[in-house]
């Protein structure tokens, strides 16, 4: 990006059942001049090497961002897995959203999927850890939006307010 300023990324993230793959369509509707993934998208052909994953994602944010648009990615994305990838100093700032519901919510979701008990008691875990280390792990601190009553059309309404409000800041 010579002669021009870095553009930030953002990271829609959180535990399973927390509704960030159910957000994409209205993300995409009201974000129409940004890019829009789901970080699941790949892993079917990346075999869960979620190292790589997260590298193709910041590739493909980035070739966005040489041509003047943003990109957010809605998927689990550590910071410390972000920095190591190639293209993570390329964006002026990465910006992560924590979206978070109740543990019924969480459990009747992941029940739908027929997802075993252990599995559902580690996100409930993850879940938890998500809103203990929001402002120790994430820099900037890491908000929450809660998603166990809301609309998809109003998480993403709170998403795009997100954004808007970081999108200036590097």
């Amino acid at each position: 990006m010579t002669g021009q300023s870095k553009t930030p990324l953002f990271i829609v993230t959180g535990a399973s059942g927390s509704g960030k793959t159910t957000v994409i369509p209205e993300l995409r509707r009201i974000l129409p001049d940004m890019a829009v993934f789901d970080i699941d998208d790949i892993l079917p052909f990346a075999r869960e090497d979620w190292q790589s994953i997260r590298n193709i994602w910041f590739r493909v944010a980035r070739g966005i961002a040489e041509s003047g648009r943003m990109t957010v990615i809605c998927g689990t994305v550590m910071p410390w897995d972000a920095e190591q990838c190639e293209d993570y100093s390329y964006f002026a700032n990465v910006h992560y959203l924590n979206l978070h519901c109740d543990e019924e919510s969480r459990i009747a979701r992941l029940e739908a999927r027929s997802w075993p008990e252990e599995r559902i008691a580690e996100h409930l875990k993850f879940a938890r850890w998500l809103l203990d280390n929001a402002d120790l792990a994430y820099d900037p601190p890491m908000p929450t939006l809660d998603t166990s009553e809301t609309d998809p059309a109003e998480v993403a309404l709170g998403i795009r307010e997100w954004i808007h409000s970081n999108a200036g800041h590097g």
